[in-house]
């Protein structure tokens, strides 16, 4: 290539590796294999190496990770959270271990070993202790700003909220989400007609960097922690040392640490762990060669972007072919259909694979899949099935093209593609695949407000075929309950009491209720404010929608379609002769005591849950944020507060407990 050529690549490569990034660090939705992206990245460092008057400030070379999200406190790292330099082959790590083992003769350090550990497939986090106590937790972010993510962490049962000794300790670690539970939560959410999550990794970055600390909670997150960043008041010589101290301390280690005299020594580190990695718990992405003594770090020092003294070493994914036999769609219990690939069976490490799911129509539109195709598949982090790419110079022409379904395949109603979104869904309401989750959604706390009609008592109705509706809720007699329960006379009396009641909401928690794509609680009560009674919501056009503030055409598209359906507008029908209220309560003047006014909650309250806490400073016209800000007007902290109140307090945000909480309503 001549240099003008060279350029252009490296351009090519910039814009190819930052889309990528951003898709991987910041939206955790990676549209590439981990092993595509490295063979890109790899590519531009050598090309940068070779003509350095063309790198580019924004290449992803020149920095670490991702952004902050917006929505999390900034963290300044007090000491940076580096990331590694990768390396594809054992000459370049003979090299490298040459290197390091000459240069500590030169500087006469007697512990020339190594430590050899398995690189975890999750997201970066630091956790802060003081005097042994929990006080801080965050994300990398990029290696110098992460994202204070204190209460989603401690939500971690492995994450100790208090040290066996009272030190001030920063340390690192993976967190992650082990290869039986991904599996198991994976399952389930296509069940739920959930988007499944396209690998361990990026479901343990989702998750952990959630807003709502509840969602974290309900993930199954685990964590290793493999650095100690920084330690007072106490001298540790080795990393070895190091690990089995912050065992001792009470954290959760990585279970495989080799501690090696010699090159071949690390050799055989690598090989055990290559041979291992089909039957670990947890995904991996490489090995992991580290200096053991830890003054020699100090002497190593750090790059811009790498520290000198550990590399990472990448297994080279194991990829199988097989045959693309069928693709069939599952029906989700929201009504996303998820195209599913059927193949061959084959054994791709360690297991036999029989199908993988495509995602969405996007996803085989991208890989130009078609039925018949011979296709290589892999394990997406040594743990998911998933379809690389097809053979096209195999193909025959027998191969037969796959287009999404135009009705559901379970109950016929037409199939709808949202603006923005990639899943085709089912437009029924009254699909079976679907109806389970409706009712649950239906009856839930911020929606109908059902108290007592749970998922368990939902199967059972359904099961008994004492249901087939949402409206046939209010068709239940005592009779119909108290038969799902021994001596059910109480519950029933409950039960129809909170049917009863859940008859005299407010329009805004029908909306909610009805389960509307895009329309959460904040827009149903924009809604409700605006048009007063659903019948004056069925006659909405577009336009008029879009117009609204809060709204806008995406929201007013999913809305217009919504009541379009002959199976909507039947639903409405039986909900009001069942006696349901389909018109917005008017407030009182009184009520808008908070209007203008911006809370945030942190802590467990007594009396109130978040929900309930969050509606009622909404009944009043306040709001409710996520974090904590200049524009902050209160902070309600009940016990356990965390970083939103050291934030508070620094900003000067008046700070307010429960009890006068109920004061000012």
């Amino acid at each position: 290539m001549n240099k003008k050529d060279v350029e252009k690549r490296i351009n090519e490569l910039v814009e190819k590796t930052t889309y990528y990034a951003k898709k991987y660090y910041e939206e955790d939705k990676p549209e590439i294999s981990d092993f595509e992206y490295d063979m890109l990245m790899l590519e531009l460092r050598e090309l940068e190496r070779q003509y350095p008057e063309f790198v580019k400030k924004e290449s992803y070379t020149q920095h670490v990770g991702g952004n902050v999200k917006s929505g999390f406190s900034k963290v300044e790292h007090e000491i940076p959270l580096l990331s590694m330099q990768d390396i594809f082959n054992l000459d370049e790590i003979k090299e490298y271990v040459n290197k390091i083992q000459k240069q500590a003769e030169e500087n006469d350090i007697k512990n020339k070993r190594f430590v050899v550990e398995t690189k975890i497939d999750g997201l970066t986090a630091s956790l802060e202790y003081k005097n042994g106590v929990f006080v801080r937790g965050s994300t990398r972010g990029n290696g110098l700003v992460g994202e204070d993510v204190t209460e989603n962490l401690k939500t971690i049962k492995n994450i100790p909220k208090q040290l066996t000794e009272n030190v001030d300790i920063i340390v690192r670690g993976e967190v992650f989400i082990s290869s039986k539970d991904f599996e198991e939560m994976n399952l389930k959410r296509e069940e739920e007609g959930l988007e499944t999550f396209a690998n361990a990794r990026n479901a343990a970055a989702g998750s952990l960097r959630q807003l709502d600390s509840n969602i974290t909670k309900a993930r199954p997150l685990d964590i290793y922690v493999y650095n100690i960043q920084k330690i007072n008041g106490k001298e540790i010589l080795s990393h070895y040392e190091a690990l089995n101290y912050m065992q001792k301390l009470g954290f959760n280690i990585n279970p495989i640490r080799i501690l090696c005299n010699t090159l071949d020594d690390v050799i055989r580190a690598i090989d055990e762990i290559g041979k291992k990695r089909d039957t670990l718990t947890f995904g991996i992405d490489g090995a992991v060669i580290k200096v053991d003594d830890l003054k020699y770090r100090e002497i190593l020092g750090t790059t811009a972007k790498n520290p000198r003294w550990q590399i990472a070493y990448k297994y080279p994914p194991e990829q199988k072919e097989t045959i693309l036999e069928d693709i069939v769609c599952n029906v989700g219990r929201t009504g996303v259909i998820t195209p599913l690939a059927i193949l061959k069976p084959v054994q791709v490490a360690g297991s036999t694979i029989s199908k993988t799911t495509l995602h969405n129509e996007d996803f085989i539109k991208d890989k130009d899949l078609k039925i018949g195709d011979t296709v290589v598949i892999q394990k997406a982090g040594d743990v998911i099935p998933e379809i690389v790419k097809a053979l096209k110079e195999k193909r025959t022409g027998q191969e037969k093209s796959f287009k999404m379904p135009e009705k559901c395949p379970v109950c016929g109603a037409k199939t709808i593609r949202y603006e923005g979104e990639a899943a085709i869904r089912c437009s029924g309401t009254e699909c079976p695949a679907k109806l389970y989750r409706n009712l649950v959604h239906f009856v839930s706390r911020e929606a109908m407000n059902i108290d007592g009609l749970g998922e368990n008592i939902i199967d059972q109705l359904l099961s008994k075929k004492l249901i087939s509706n949402i409206a046939d809720i209010y068709k239940l007699s005592f009779e119909d309950i108290a038969s799902l329960k021994k001596n059910g006379t109480k519950f029933a009396s409950n039960l129809i009491n909170a049917i009863e009641n859940s008859k005299n909401n407010d329009l805004y928690r029908l909306l909610t209720a009805l389960g509307i794509n895009h329309i959460g609680a904040k827009a149903s009560k924009v809604l409700a404010k605006r048009y007063k009674n659903i019948d004056n919501l069925m006659l909405a056009s577009f336009e008029e929608l879009s117009e609204i503030s809060d709204i806008g055409p995406i929201m007013a598209k999913s809305i217009v379609e919504f009541f379009e359906e002959d199976q909507t507008k039947d639903l409405i029908e039986k909900l009001k002769q069942a006696g349901v209220n389909t018109e917005s309560l008017e407030q009182e003047e009184q009520d808008q005591k908070f209007e203008g006014l911006t809370f945030v909650l942190t802590g467990s309250l007594e009396k109130y849950t978040r929900q309930e806490a969050t509606d009622l400073i909404e009944k009043y016209g306040g709001k409710v944020s996520s974090s904590v800000s200049k524009k902050t007007n209160y902070l309600l902290a009940g016990e356990d507060a965390g970083s939103k109140l050291t934030k508070a307090q620094s900003l000067g945000v008046k700070i307010i407990s429960e009890k006068e909480f109920e004061e000012m309503v």
